[in-house]
Formats: C-alpha cells, sequence, structure tokens
C-alpha cells in the first residue's frame, strides 16, 4: 500500500510498501483519514533521531489518526465497519508490571507508532487493538479526532497536577501541546490559565479561548503573574516549551506549595534550579505520553467542553505529504496544527 516513509534522516518519499497484517481475533482493520504532524515526527525527519530511538531503517511516519472500520475480529463487539473512530497509537504488553501497575504508557515495550522499530499510521490501512480504538461522536470531524492524541498529553498532565476548582496555571510554551494543556486545565476546574509564548499568532489564538496570553517578549511574565493572582503566583505551572531559558526559570512564577508539571522534552539536558524549588516547597511531577485518558478526551470533544477545530490551521492531502513535512519543519507562526487527509 502507499505509505509515507523515512527513508533516513532528511528523506521522505511516498513509496508502496508491504504489510502483512492479519486482523486477529481482538483488532480491526482501519481505513486512515486523517493524521496530524507532530513534533516527534518532524523531528525524525529533521535529526533521524529522538534520544536513545534512533531510525535505523525506513520507517513510516504519523501517530496522531482517525479514520474508519472496515474490518472486524470475531471479539470485537463495541465496534463494526462503518464506525469512525480515532486511534491511542500505543500498544503495551498487556501482561508487563507497567500495565499490572496502571502506568502503561511506562511499558518498557510498549510499540509505539512512528517510534523506532515501529511504523506509524500515514499509510492507506492500519490493523489496531480494538480496545485502542474509540468511536467519534457524531459531532466531532476526523480532523478533531486526530487531535485527541495531543489532547491526551494535556490531559494527562491536568491529571498529575491533580487540579484542584478554582486553580491559576501557568503554561509555558503555546504550541500545540500547550494550547491543548491549557484548555484542558480549563475543562479540569482551573479558574484561569496565562499562557506565554514569542509568537504572537499563536498566542492570539489562545486568547481567543479565554486565556491570559503573554508575549514575552514585549511583557514581564512574573509582572503579569503577579496581577492576576494578587501577587500570590500561579497555582500550578504546566512547562510546555522544553525552552532552556522557561525551564530554568520554572519556579519563579510559582505560589508556595505550588505544582510544576514538565511536558516539554529539552534536546539537550538543561538546569533546574532546586535551591528555588525547595524555597517554595514546589511539588514537580513528569509526564510521558498519556494513559487512561482517551476516551475522556473523546468526551470532552463530543460535549463542547472542548472545541479544538480553530488549532487545526493547515490541511494536505495525502499526495502533497512530502510538502507538508518540509512545511511543517519551518511553519508560519501562525500555524499550530498541520494535518494530512488521505
Amino acid at each position: 500500500m502507499k505509505a509515507l516513509v523515512l527513508k533516513e534522516k532528511g528523506k521522505l518519499a511516498i513509496l508502496d510498501m508491504p504489510f502483512d497484517e492479519k486482523v486477529g481475533p481482538d483488532d480491526v482493520r482501519i481505513k486512515i483519514h486523517t493524521v496530524g504532524i507532530c513534533g516527534s515526527d518532524v523531528h525524525y525527519y529533521t535529526h533521524g533521531r529522538i534520544g536513545d530511538f534512533i531510525v535505523k531503517e525506513p520507517m513510516v511516519l504519523g501517530h496522531e489518526a482517525s479514520g474508519t472500520v472496515i474490518e472486524v475480529g470475531k471479539n470485537v463487539k463495541n465496534l463494526k465497519p462503518g464506525d469512525r473512530i480515532c486511534m491511542e497509537p500505543g500498544i503495551p504488553n498487556m501482561s508487563s508490571r507497567s500495565v499490572l501497575e496502571g502506568m502503561y504508557n511506562l511499558d518498557p515495550d510498549v510499540a509505539f507508532w512512528a517510534t523506532p522499530p515501529y511504523h506509524g499510521c500515514l499509510r492507506e490501512t492500519v490493523v489496531h487493538p480494538a480496545l485502542f480504538c474509540f468511536k467519534l461522536p457524531d459531532n466531532v470531524s476526523y480532523g478533531e479526532g486526530a487531535l485527541v492524541e495531543p489532547l491526551s498529553v494535556g490531559m494527562h498532565a491536568v491529571k498529575k497536577a491533580q487540579v484542584r476548582p478554582g486553580d491559576v496555571a501557568l503554561v509555558t510554551g503555546c504550541g500545540t501541546i500547550g494550547v491543548l494543556a491549557g484548555l484542558a486545565a480549563l475543562a479540569g476546574g482551573c479558574s484561569k490559565v496565562i499562557i506565554s509564548d514569542v509568537l504572537q499568532p499563536k498566542l492570539d489564538i489562545a486568547a481567543k479561548y479565554g486565556m491570559v496570553a503573554v508575549n514575552v517578549k514585549k511583557q514581564d511574565l512574573l509582572e503579569v503573574v503577579k496581577k492576576e493572582t494578587a501577587g500570590w503566583g500561579v497555582d500550578i505551572v504546566f512547562e510546555a516549551s522544553g525552552n532552556e531559558s522557561a525551564i530554568s526559570s520554572v519556579f519563579k512564577p510559582l505560589c508556595p506549595g505550588g505544582k510544576v508539571v514538565f511536558i516539554g522534552m529539552p534536546v539537550n539536558p538543561v538546569p533546574l534550579d532546586i535551591v528555588a524549588a525547595q524555597a517554595k516547597e514546589a511539588r514537580i511531577e513528569t509526564i510521558f505520553r498519556y494513559a487512561n485518558v482517551y476516551s475522556r478526551g473523546v468526551a470532552l470533544l463530543g460535549s463542547g467542553k472542548i472545541d479544538v477545530k480553530p488549532l487545526i490551521t493547515d490541511k494536505y492531502k495525502f499526495a502533497d505529504a512530502v510538502k507538508a513535512f518540509d512545511y511543517a519543519v519551518s511553519p508560519q507562526p501562525r500555524s499550530v496544527k498541520v494535518v494530512i487527509e488521505m
């Protein structure tokens, strides 16, 4: 079938790839409809690796996806051909200790789409366990369904933060994940979300959602935080940029006893001011992907509590997938999420 293949660092092509995928009793076969381009996809394209995950042979990209069920295994009862679905891209070893402990995202044997050595879903069809497929409500489009994956990252961060009703949060980084973390925080009970970045068009999108948008090139973030919190500081900081400067000062806007959740992944190790954290008895949390939130993300989209439509800023056809990736490498400041439609 046709697939978008990363042949090696910096070389993408649409190729005919052989896939001998049988539909097992608990699986479904899916006709892919929409796939979002994630920062990790772009990083594999430009660098050929992310940490210890190294592209050593041709790999199909893509893991943020939605599609239509075209075949089901004999044990599958909750889905049928024709159902519109989105898919959680990681398949853990269901008998591993991580799974039994409720942390299947941390299973060292998880097979995650478009993470070496596993192929992604930018291809015509894919076979996937029904357990990790979620039916889309009628009012949720394929494009919105593809964004459940990055939304789940934000929701997992909010879950780890243990948001209390009325909390004030700061999100550093106004990319797709940052905005979705902010929306998840508001849906989860935060009374106010402040979000910072250097790109005004992205901040303008966040502001339309009711977030307090701060351009750190033009405004003093700490002064804005003081104004919005009566000098107390924010209850939670969601660090979604991976930027060294943001990380090094992450405890400054935090209130005493507040929480920091690290979402963004810096390319290289960065310094962290432990004394600043201790002085506020800050609680530090980290996340890796997500667990047990996908169905809740679908439900939030279906209820209208979260609207991701404004975040889909650029659409490409599959025939132009290489062009889509080249754009995603150096997008316009107004771009948030680039999607490819099959």
